[in-house]
């Protein structure tokens, strides 16, 4: 059994992968790659699934830390495995240390890689709308530099999340982002009902990534939505009537 995931050249030479939700051995609702920690997936399940994630980028298991991931821009600066019960309420993760994996959890929201090959710095983010507008991501680059990274030197990749076509918002919520900025404009596009737009995530995170100096930025081409094979997604769960959901695994390390 093999984990499936995804990879970018411009993280070229590092562990890593955008996981999808197959080659894992959850059943049911969660099947099969389910890597959230904190849903009604059976535990040996989901550690299992976290293992055989690992196993395919090449990394030890026991190495990988997660966070309580809480729609925010805190950042957490990893130096040891964090334990599954002590980990810190963030969206974002850094480290310089070799041999540490940085593991994002998504199902609809961005997962943003980072990498300064030069400094020997990564990071990883969760990034939803809340958190891109708040700048989650500048806060993880700024956490990066805090280690040495440069940010013309970091690339940035924008993982499998859900895209423009299916993701239809509120005023509320386009109200927000033009207030951060109202150059967010351009990533609303007339929605199918009267008040709504669609609403381009990927895009806007790549562009707040750009602005902010970043020097490589990429998208990976995937909507969580639309592929229900290989992903999963809370937007279309709520939209068939809600109940447990998995998450996918995004993660990124240091070689050894």
């Amino acid at each position: 059994m093999t984990a499936e995931f995804l990879t970018d050249l411009a993280l070229d030479g590092l562990p890593h992968g955008f996981f999808t939700r197959n080659g894992g051995v959850s059943t049911g609702r969660f099947a099969s790659l389910n890597c959230s920690l904190s849903g009604k997936d059976d535990a040996d399940a989901v550690a299992r699934n976290r293992a055989l994630a690992m196993q395919a980028i090449g990394m030890d298991p026991a190495k990988l830390s997660g966070l309580t991931q809480v729609h925010g821009i805190a950042v957490a600066h990893v130096t040891a495995p964090i334990p599954l019960d002590a980990r810190p309420q963030a969206d974002a993760m850094v480290t310089d240390r070799p041999g540490l994996a940085l593991g994002i959890v998504t199902a609809d929201c961005g997962p943003i890689l980072f990498a300064d090959h030069k400094a020997g710095v990564v990071g990883g983010a969760h990034a939803g709308w809340r958190g891109a507008v708040g700048g989650v991501l500048e806060a993880t680059i700024a956490a990066m530099e805090a280690l040495g990274a440069r940010r013309q030197d970091i690339a940035a990749v924008v993982g499998p999340c859900i895209r423009q076509p299916s993701y239809e918002v509120g005023p509320d919520m386009r109200d927000a982002a033009l207030a951060a900025s109202a150059d967010a404009a351009r990533f609303f596009a007339p929605g199918q009902r009267e008040d709504r737009w669609q609403f381009d995530l990927a895009g806007y995170c790549a562009a707040r990534l750009r602005a902010a100096g970043t020097g490589t930025v990429a998208i990976v081409p995937a909507d969580t939505l639309a592929d229900e094979a290989r992903f999963f997604s809370y937007r279309r769960n709520t939209l068939a009537g809600g109940g447990p959901i998995g998450h996918q695994l995004s993660a990124i390390a240091l070689p050894q």
